[in-house]
C-alpha cells in the first residue's frame, strides 16, 4: 500500500528475531552440545555436562549474525566490527598496507593517518564488515603473537590480517583484523578483486580481538574513546567532496 511504512527488511510489521548464527560456529555449537549430552545422559555427570551446555549456547552466541541498517550516504565511512573504542591515534599505516606489492595497484600513501581501534570482547558480535563501498585490492595474513588485543602493539606483534578497499574514486581504506589473547584464527570472506558494498560482511575473528581503522588523510574521527560501535552502523569519518571532485574531474 502506498506510504506504509516497512521495516529495513521490507515487512510492515516490526518484530524482533533471533540473530541467526553463522556457519563457522555452528559446528563448534553443535560439538559442545553433543558432548555435554554424553556426560549428561550416558555418565551421568552433571558436574560436567550442565557447564558443557552453558557453553554450547555461550558459543552460539559468540557466531550470531544480526542484520545491520548500513547508512547510504556513500562518504561516510562505517565501523567494521562492533566493541569498544580503545584507541584513537595518529599513526603511520601498516607498512603491508603501503609498499609495491607487484601487483601494480597503489596502497595508501606515507604519512600519519588517523587510526581508530575497536576492541571486541567475547560478548560482542565478531562478524567484521567493509567500511566502505569498493574492490578488495588487497589481503595480507601475518602470523604473530596473541598479546592482550587491548594493548597498542598488538597492532604490530599480534596475529593480524590487513585488508585493503578502493572505492570507485580511488580513495583507499586499509583495516587490519588482529587477534587477540583468545582467538586463534582470523576467517576471510573475501579475496581480492571482490567488489563489496559498504556493510558487507567480510570476515570474522574467533574469540576476541580488535580492528585498526585507517582513515584517509585529513579525515577527522567522529567517534570517541569509550565510544561503543556497531558494524556497518556506527559511522567513523567522512570522506572528503575534494576527492570526490578531483574523481569526477578525471
Amino acid at each position: 500500500m502506498a506510504g506504509e511504512l516497512l521495516d529495513n527488511q521490507g515487512r510492515g510489521d516490526v518484530a524482533w528475531s533471533l540473530p541467526r548464527i553463522h556457519p563457522e560456529g555452528r559446528k563448534y555449537g553443535l560439538i559442545a552440545i553433543a558432548v555435554s549430552l554424553v556426560f549428561l545422559l550416558l555418565f551421568d555427570w552433571e558436574i560436567v555436562g550442565w557447564p558443557l551446555l552453558a557453553l554450547s549456547a555461550g558459543i552460539f552466541a559468540f557466531f550470531r549474525d544480526p542484520e545491520r541498517v548500513v547508512p547510504h550516504e556513500d562518504t561516510l565511512i562505517v565501523s567494521p566490527a562492533d566493541g569498544l573504542v580503545s584507541l584513537i591515534a595518529l599513526v603511520e599505516p601498516p607498512e603491508e598496507l603501503k609498499i609495491d606489492d607487484g601487483s601494480g595497484i597503489d596502497g595508501l600513501p606515507d604519512g600519519p593517518v588517523t587510526r581508530i581501534s575497536i576492541f571486541m570482547s567475547v560478548f560482542d558480535v565478531h562478524i567484521n564488515r567493509a567500511p566502505i563501498a569498493g574492490v578488495i585490492r588487497r589481503l595480507v595474513y601475518l602470523p604473530g603473537k596473541f598479546l592482550n588485543a587491548d594493548l597498542d602493539k598488538a597492532s604490530e606483534e599480534n596475529e593480524r590480517q590487513h585488508i585493503l578497499i578502493e572505492r570507485a574514486d580511488g580513495t583507499r581504506i586499509g583495516f587490519t583484523q588482529i587477534a587477540g589473547l583468545v582467538a586463534r584464527r582470523i576467517v576471510p570472506f573475501v579475496k581480492p578483486g571482490d567488489t563489496v558494498g559498504a556493510g558487507q560482511r567480510v570476515g570474522l575473528i574467533r574469540f576476541g580481538s580488535r580492528v585498526d581503522v585507517y582513515l584517509p588523510a585529513g579525515t577527522d574521527s567522529r567517534v570517541l574513546l569509550g565510544q561503543r560501535c556497531i558494524a556497518g552502523e556506527t559511522v567513523l569519518g567522512e570522506i572528503g567532496t575534494q576527492k570526490l571532485i578531483e574523481g569526477v574531474s578525471q
